[in-house]
């Protein structure tokens, strides 16, 4: 055992001089400080552990052997040799005390150096320096991983940019609007006061069922001579009636022929249009010229109903359920001057809608349809059926009941909005008699003389700023109306 002292002003010098001298594995005996420097006696590592082995031949590297008193023969040691002692004193042994251990089970010699061995191992392990922790290895860092983790932060990102930047723009429009409310509350309220002709008019085009935002961009175009509320209401209509798209003369329908099919939701009257149109059509070129199909197959009766005026006509009628079976039905009745088909029914928010006007369009001939619109709907109601119907675009229009409206405004300003080719108008049951050429005029004038009888929906000067500043903004419609 080499046992050094080391000196130095610092522990941090002394530790170094022993790890330069012994190692890094060195034991520290002592650590002290005596006049003004640090003392640090050390031991290499080697000394330390053959401190802790004992030394070869000695009591501790070779036990003595424990007696096994219930055989003859003296069990040996390790390393072979029994003491001279124990011979001598075997012979002397009194019989009581080798008979004795008789009972005691027998001990082999393998079990007594087994122990001994043991224990000097556990000794000599005790006494040994317990290894250093040796320091975990960094994981392995995968590209891929890092590469997702990274796609991952930057999608989280762009989404909350997005949440964030959607917020703000949802402010942004919503500040717009009511700023927009409020200058045109403001402006239309300075109307009223300064062109008080232009408020007379808006109210009468409200009265007549017009909507307020195609009210309004008449109103705004009025010509800066009119001053007059007579004057401006004139204009209006002249107006109104010119944007009205008509047909002048029935012969581009009847004489000319093809296949038409009235479509239109539940109840507008496409039934009895269908006769009305299918008398005119025999009054011009007889029942041999026409024929009738219908694809009502779900309401009760309704072959029935077109069979019975198809018999008052003497025209065939034939029933379809499907495209291929309207198909197979078009290409026999090829040779017909006009085929007029009814078709069932449907609501414009149901899908069948669409299936519809899918089946008309797939049909080998060219089927013009020809939407029914009902005069009494709300004008919001008609919009839903104009957009629902028109598909790849509409041959025409067909204006039903028209006797039972209280104000046909409605029905007209969306005749307008979509610039649809309004053919007939329908004011009663008779068939013929109760189907007409649409005159634009006639029909302005007669949307602004039914709102006389109309009271409740006559506004007070106070709402109007109000009605006008909720209506107007963002409408394109409206643009295309030609002035003249």
């Amino acid at each position: 055992m080499n046992v050094k002292k080391f000196t130095a002003s610092t522990s941090r010098e002394a530790l170094r001089k022993v790890r330069e001298s012994l190692g890094p594995d060195a034991v520290i005996l002592s650590n002290r400080q005596a006049d003004g420097v640090v003392e640090i006696l050390a031991l290499a590592n080697d000394d330390a552990a053959s401190l802790a082995m004992p030394a070869p031949h000695s009591p501790m590297a070779e036990p003595a052997p424990s007696l096994d008193l219930g055989t003859t023969a003296i069990p040996a040691i390790s390393s072979g040799r029994v003491e001279p002692r124990f011979e001598d004193e075997l012979p002397h042994m009194s019989p009581p005390v080798a008979a004795k251990p008789a009972s005691l089970p027998p001990q082999p010699q393998r079990r007594v150096v087994a122990s001994h061995s043991s224990l000097a191992t556990k000794v000599a392990a005790a006494a040994a320096p317990a290894p250093a922790p040796q320091p975990k290895a960094a994981p392995a860092i995968d590209a891929n991983q890092i590469a997702a983790l990274v796609s991952a932060a930057v999608a989280s990102a762009k989404e909350s940019a997005a949440a964030e930047m959607s917020g703000m723009m949802s402010e942004l429009r919503a500040m717009r609007g009511m700023m927009e409310t409020q200058l045109a509350e403001l402006s239309w309220g300075a109307t009223q006061a300064r062109e008080p002709h232009k408020t007379a008019v808006l109210r009468s085009m409200l009265a007549a069922g017009f909507s307020a935002s195609l009210a309004r961009y008449l109103i705004e175009k009025l010509p800066a001579n009119q001053r007059d509320a007579a004057d401006s209401l004139r204009w209006m209509k002249t107006v109104l009636a010119r944007n009205l798209q008509t047909m002048a003369n029935e012969d581009a329908l009847i004489d000319q022929g093809g296949v038409f099919a009235l479509v239109g939701p539940t109840g507008v009257g496409k039934t009895t249009s269908t006769a009305k149109l299918a008398a005119r059509c025999v009054m011009r070129h007889g029942p041999d010229k026409l024929a009738l199909i219908t694809t009502d197959a779900y309401r009760i009766g309704a072959h029935e109903q077109l069979r019975i005026y198809g018999k008052i006509l003497g025209v065939m009628v034939h029933s379809v359920k499907d495209e291929a079976d309207l198909r197979i039905a078009l290409k026999e009745l090829k040779n017909k001057h006009t085929v007029l088909i009814d078709t069932v029914g449907v609501s414009q928010r149901d899908q069948m809608v669409t299936e519809q006007v899918s089946m008309l369009q797939g049909a080998d001939a060219n089927v013009k349809r020809l939407l029914c619109l009902n005069a009494t709907a709300t004008q919001e109601t008609l919009s839903e059926v104009v957009r629902a119907y028109q598909g790849s675009g509409l041959a025409g229009c067909i204006m039903t009941k028209l006797d039972e409206a209280a104000a046909i405004g409605n029905v007209l300003d969306v005749v307008i909005r979509h610039k649809l080719n309004l053919f007939y108008v329908s004011n009663g049951q008779r068939v013929p008699e109760d189907l007409h050429l649409a005159d634009p005029a006639y029909l302005i004038d007669r949307a602004f003389k039914l709102k006389r009888d109309i009271v409740n929906t006559q506004y007070q000067d106070a709402e109007l700023p109000l009605l006008m500043s909720r209506e107007g903004f963002g409408l394109t419609t409206e643009r295309e109306v030609h002035l003249g």
